[in-house]
């Protein structure tokens, strides 16, 4: 039984070092450069089809002038970022639910406005009441468009208010 296992150990080892040399030989290969390869930068590439519209949020590190970029609300939000932007870093159309918050906003607030203010908290329509119509269109489009938000329950209960 012990020969059994000290063949199997060695088999195993001599396997391992096998693979070992292979991946050695593989790292230390240099590819040779091709001339058939079309170098045009990417740049001059003509965009079809469509995708989605996403935001990163840069957004101002306390009272400083750092920024810090995220590229989720969420990590906006655990971080309590208040002075943000949307800057839009890929897509060429709005999804269905982008449309629909851009629609419910009816004018008083573009796409990149709700981006914007769905990254922050603590401010703004997600802690005040709505006083005006353009509050409320401003706050059919949150609505619509970050219901995950984690004031969205003051933004539900500040646009039945208005509409009492």
């Amino acid at each position: 039984m012990l020969s059994v296992r000290r063949t199997t150990a060695a088999a195993l080892s001599a396997a391992v070092l096998v693979a070992c040399g292979l991946a050695g030989c593989t790292v230390q290969a240099e590819s040779e450069p091709d001339d058939a390869v079309d170098s045009t930068p990417s740049s001059q590439v003509e965009a079809s089809g469509t995708a989605p519209i996403v935001f990163a949020f840069v957004c101002r590190v306390d009272d400083s002038d750092r920024t810090e970029t995220y590229t989720t609300y969420s990590a906006v939000w655990k971080d309590a970022r208040s002075d943000c932007r949307a800057e839009r870093i890929t897509g060429t159309e709005a999804s269905a639910q982008q449309r629909a918050a851009v629609t419910a906003a009816d004018g008083a607030a573009s796409l990149e406005d709700l981006a914007t203010t769905c990254a922050m908290t603590g401010h703004g329509a997600w802690t005040s009441a709505i006083t005006s119509d353009h509050d409320a269109h401003v706050a059919a489009g949150l609505a619509e468009y970050c219901p995950g938000h984690p004031e969205m329950d003051h933004l539900h209960d500040a646009i039945a208010a208005y509409r009492g």
